[in-house]
């Protein structure tokens, strides 16, 4: 009979410490409640900075570059000189045209003087003609004499002319030549290159005094106003973004973060990635600023307004719906929930109120059943 007691008391203390030490602890959860606040919806994403326009800025002809102080880092302004090319014997050429112009200019005065006393040569004869070929309808000359004033008057027109011919002939080799040399003068402007736009340099990929083909790059210019981080972002959740939507971004090489909006959205999706390119471009743009730099940017897509906002610590997932575990009544109960939005912290929903007890899951102890009995803390 002692031992039989014996053994009972043995089975009691073994079943007491089970209970206190394993049972108890395995079935104790620490828990938590929802808050009820205001929550900012964002999506991040990283990019690189890059511009909508690089401007490739070079000359159409090929020869010696001269006069090319730029470097990278400057900034120019629209119309500010970039570089000469050597133009070789353009200038020349186009010396010699003006030349050309004014000794046939000249040209046109001294036949001009020819013209005015071959005109009045010519109304001499005209005269002397009209008072013959009275004197020859009366008889008083010959049919001879006559054609003699006759031949004299029309020898006069035909100088007049002839004179008039050469002056016009003169004036369109000048306008040939106007339009040659307007031709040279237009050719010569290409060999000095000008700044497109304002905006910074780049990239500078020649050096003075070289020699370059035809159609070559020399700089690369960026407009401050287009440069912009061109982030992808998967389209799961880029869905929700707009253009203008308000923005930050921190470069890789500051700690600093720039307020910023989306200004553009690709509209054509990576197939490969299932991204979409979104750009986002900066309210001030940090001067100097680097291309390709890498850049996290955090786009605000909306506000939640008094949602409850769960632990991330409460969230789980049960027979492959998003929830958490209640306690009701001491025991557990699983409440899917519809997820609006999710911060660093916790996620936003309306399926939950601040006077719900959440159980925090706990892989170490035992696994949560609906209408299991639970204690906690």
């Amino acid at each position: 009979m002692k031992k039989y007691l014996i053994y009972i008391a043995i089975l009691l203390i073994v079943g007491f410490g089970f209970y206190n030490k394993i049972y108890m602890p395995k079935h104790t959860f620490q828990t938590t409640q929802a808050t009820i606040s205001d929550m900012s919806v964002s999506v991040n994403g990283v990019g690189n900075v890059d511009a909508r326009d690089i401007y490739k800025v070079g000359s159409v002809y090929g020869g010696k570059v001269l006069s090319f102080d730029i470097q990278e880092g400057d900034f120019i302004k629209k119309g500010e000189l970039i570089a000469t090319i050597d133009s070789i014997d353009l200038e020349d050429k186009i010396l010699e045209q003006e030349a050309n112009i004014k000794k046939l200019q000249n040209d046109i005065k001294a036949l001009k003087l020819d013209k005015q006393s071959a005109i009045t040569q010519y109304n001499y004869q005209e005269d002397i003609y009209k008072k013959n070929q009275n004197l020859f309808k009366k008889g008083a000359i010959s049919e001879l004499d006559f054609k003699k004033f006759e031949t004299n008057r029309d020898v006069a027109k035909l100088l007049v002319e002839s004179l008039s011919s050469k002056i016009d002939a003169l004036y369109s080799q000048i306008t040939q030549i106007d339009a040659n040399t307007e031709g040279l003068k237009a050719r010569l402007l290409r060999y000095t290159i000008l700044a497109p736009i304002d905006g910074y340099v780049t990239k500078k990929l020649i050096s003075a005094y070289q020699i370059i083909n035809p159609n070559q790059t020399l700089i690369e210019i960026v407009n401050p106003e287009d440069v912009w981080i061109a982030t992808y972002i998967d389209t799961r959740i880029s869905g929700e973004i707009k253009i203008g939507n308000s923005a930050t971004i921190k470069l890789r090489s500051s700690k600093k973060k720039y307020s910023a909006k989306v200004i553009n959205i690709k509209p054509v999706n990576n197939s490969v990635t299932n991204e979409r390119e979104i750009d986002v471009g900066f309210e001030n743009l940090p001067i100097p600023f680097y291309l390709e730099e890498q850049a996290i940017v955090d786009i605000k897509i909306k506000e939640l307004y008094s949602v409850a906002k769960v632990p991330i610590s409460a969230l789980t997932i049960y027979e492959e719906k998003d929830g958490v575990w209640l306690v009701e009544n001491n025991r557990a109960k699983f409440k899917p929930l519809n997820i609006l939005a999710f911060d660093k912290q916790s996620a936003a929903t309306k399926d939950i109120t601040q006077k719900d007890i959440l159980i925090i899951p706990n892989p170490k102890k035992i696994t949560l059943e609906n209408g299991m009995k639970i204690y906690y803390d």
